[in-house]
């Protein structure tokens, strides 16, 4: 099967020249609060965001109860990984609501299914796509699980090889799967600006054939703006009400009003981005900024008709509705048909031989 360049999440084309599908991750962010989860929905509709994103898994699913603490997380809590999980895990209950509500904002509403019975319930809640995380891009039984249901596949790529893309993709295609977009991210919680790679967008746009675009962990939003300006097909990035809180994802999280900015900007950057075409004058080109922006030849001294034009009797300057100065040696030895003033910008019918 071959896999498309572009395809449609929820009647949305993404991929190509089409804008940046943009996903305002809550994550666990909603602190197990249904009004803060609500919230947050309302915050990516207000935004202008494309979707908004959960995520579903039980701690107990995804860790084993020997897997150590892991160190960026110890000045928050000292819970292993399975019970962490479990304390900040979105009530699986609350799904089919909040997709309700997130429609109704004229959102999409996913989420990222970190186990079988979750992607079961996800297919059944008619999710526009799927998002496999960057670290179970490795868990292929998983993947093809996402791609059985027929939907969309959105694959992060942190920490990945390119043979492990390839074999995350095989694993998807296996199961029927022609729709698949990948991010570029970098799995640190912020991560550096420096570390983002965004130039790894078109090394895999050029390696797989497929949407490529940026789930984003630095800090602020220059790095989802320039992933916009590089092409992104998808720019995904965390949510919160306040980076005050305490959780995993809240301190590199946008506050609401940074969320508006992003989006206003990822809006801006692929509207610069144009058709690659240059062709002279466009839009606001046309008009005074070209005839009288540019430059002509111009009468550097009064001169008589009759006057042979020398070299010294012409200068350049704007306006550019005269002659170019690309002509200027076709012009020198011809003759003023007409007296010329000072200053007088020259033009083809003051001339003859």
């Amino acid at each position: 099967m071959t896999l498309l360049r572009e395809f449609q999440i929820g009647g949305q084309t993404v991929g190509g020249e089409h804008p940046p599908y943009v996903i305002a991750e809550v994550g666990a962010n909603h602190d197990r609060d249904r009004d803060v989860a609500g919230e947050l929905i309302a915050v990516a509709a207000r935004a202008g965001c494309d979707a908004v994103k959960f995520q579903t898994y039980d701690g107990a699913r995804i860790y084993s109860s020997r897997t150590p603490r892991f160190a960026y997380l110890s000045s928050i809590t000292d819970k292993p990984p399975a019970e962490l999980l479990d304390a900040i895990s979105l009530p699986r209950a609350w799904q089919a609501g909040l997709a309700i509500e997130s429609r109704a904002a004229g959102l999409h509403w996913f989420s990222s299914p970190f186990d079988h019975e979750a992607v079961a319930e996800l297919d059944a809640l008619d999710v526009p796509v799927l998002k496999i995380a960057s670290f179970e891009i490795v868990d292929l039984p998983l993947i093809r699980r996402a791609a059985a249901t027929g939907r969309p596949l959105i694959l992060s790529t942190g920490m990945a090889t390119l043979g492990e893309i390839e074999d995350a993709l095989r694993a998807a295609e296996a199961e029927g799967a022609t729709q698949i977009g990948l991010m570029q991210c970098t799995s640190g919680y912020p991560a550096p600006a420096e570390q983002a790679n965004l130039r790894a967008m078109a090394t895999m746009r050029r390696a797989f054939e497929v949407p490529v675009g940026l789930s984003d962990h630095t800090m602020g939003t220059a790095v989802p703006i320039a992933a916009a300006a590089l092409g992104a097909a998808f720019v995904e990035k965390h949510v919160t009400l306040d980076r005050g809180r305490t959780g995993p994802d809240h301190p590199f999280a946008l506050e609401p009003p940074e969320l508006t900015a992003m989006v206003a900007g990822i809006r801006e950057a692929h509207a610069a981005l144009g058709d690659a075409r240059k062709t002279g004058p466009r839009g606001v080109e046309v008009g005074e900024m070209y005839t009288l922006g540019r430059r002509s030849l111009v009468a550097a001294r009064a001169l008589p008709a009759g006057t042979a034009l020398s070299a010294d009797a012409i200068t350049v300057k704007r306006p550019g509705f005269g002659i170019a100065p690309k002509h200027l040696e076709l012009v020198i030895g011809l003759r003023l048909a007409r007296d010329v003033q000072a200053d007088e910008v020259l033009v083809w019918d003051m001339l003859r031989e």
